[in-house]
């Protein structure tokens, strides 16, 4: 015959020379854990007692009690809420760790304020606010069952209860888990939007990058733009230089009015040596016969003049436009001052 809950519970806490023997020391820690747990188990009667090794998050590892069942909330549609409950070694000073099962078919949604939806580890505002003798084991479990119809799971619904929609009609402990989730969501919300919101300033910020890039990049041409334009204005104010000095010196003025009175030719109003004069004239003889060579060819396309003296006469000008050049070619090459 199974011993009942009581008697599983007191032999647990007894045994205390076994390897399996429950890592809490105390007698008046004993008599609450028995306490608490059969007040649990009255009120929760789907709740069944079990010993088993808990490991902390440290590596510790401890023989502990725990209240394994499932609670229903909400209403029938809801599936039920698989709960392990441990008692802390230094229960009850310390508050118990509260696990949701994991389960394949129904994970845990992953915006839950109270629930971890990788460990199923619950931290309701009742834990996290743990202060014992007020504190118990049937009034953490009433609480989570009120929580979890608020807030299930297993579901990303969020409900309330007609009970809850009146301030007057709650108390402290459920205004709070009320409060805490809605500021956990209000949170959730506002770190999605603030992620949007940085996304979309990340590509502001590598748009700016490039025009920034592109702007630096125009204003280094502009620069260089400035530069060149700024020594072409100075060679312009050199050369302006030198031919106010070179009219200064010839008395530029008294020329120009000559010219422009007709009493001298355009010729003399420059400086020119022997060599310079010399590839003037071959170069105008030059042209003058590619100019009578081109009169001699309108005249043989309309027969005013004869093929045989056509081609006397181009054989001749060629001559001596083939002697102009050289000599132009000439004068180029050696150094002249104008």
């Amino acid at each position: 015959m199974a011993p009942s809950p009581k008697e599983f519970i007191e032999a647990a806490l007894v045994a205390a020379t076994t390897p399996y023997a429950l890592s809490y020391t105390d007698s008046k820690q004993k008599w609450v854990i028995l306490r608490h747990l059969l007040s649990l188990l009255q009120e929760f009667p789907g709740f069944k007692p079990s010993t088993g090794r808990f490991m902390h998050n440290d590596g510790t590892e401890v023989n502990l009690l725990r209240a394994t069942g499932c609670v229903h909330v909400a209403n029938s549609t809801t599936p039920t809420i698989p709960l392990v409950i441990w008692l802390h070694e230094n229960y009850p000073q310390k508050a118990p760790l509260v696990f949701v099962s994991l389960r394949p078919m129904t994970p845990i949604h992953r915006h839950h304020p109270f629930v971890d939806n990788t460990t199923g580890a619950t931290s309701p505002p009742y834990i996290l606010t743990w202060k014992y003798p007020p504190c118990n084991l049937s009034e953490l479990l009433r609480n989570l069952v009120q929580l979890f119809s608020i807030d299930h799971p297993f579901s990303y619904t969020l409900t309330t209860p007609a009970c809850l929609t009146h301030p007057w009609l709650v108390s402290t402990k459920e205004a709070l888990d009320r409060l805490v989730g809605m500021l956990h969501y209000d949170m959730v919300a506002l770190r999605a939007s603030t992620s949007d919101e940085i996304e979309k300033l990340s590509l502001l910020q590598e748009e700016l990058k490039r025009r920034d890039r592109f702007i630096t990049s125009m204003v280094a041409e502009l620069g260089e733009e400035r530069m060149r334009l700024e020594e072409r204005v100075k060679n312009w104010a050199e050369e302006t230089d030198r031919v106010e000095n070179w009219l200064r010196v010839n008395d530029g003025r008294s020329i120009i009015m000559d010219l422009n009175a007709g009493d001298v030719e355009i010729e003399d109003a420059f400086e020119m040596d022997d060599t310079s004069r010399a590839r003037l004239e071959s170069s105008a003889a030059d042209l003058a016969i590619e100019e009578v060579m081109y009169k001699l060819d309108k005249a043989l396309e309309h027969e005013a003049v004869s093929f045989d003296s056509y081609i006397k006469q181009v054989r001749s000008l060629a001559r001596q436009q083939f002697f102009h050049r050289c000599n132009e070619m000439a004068s180029t090459s050696s150094p002249t001052s104008v």
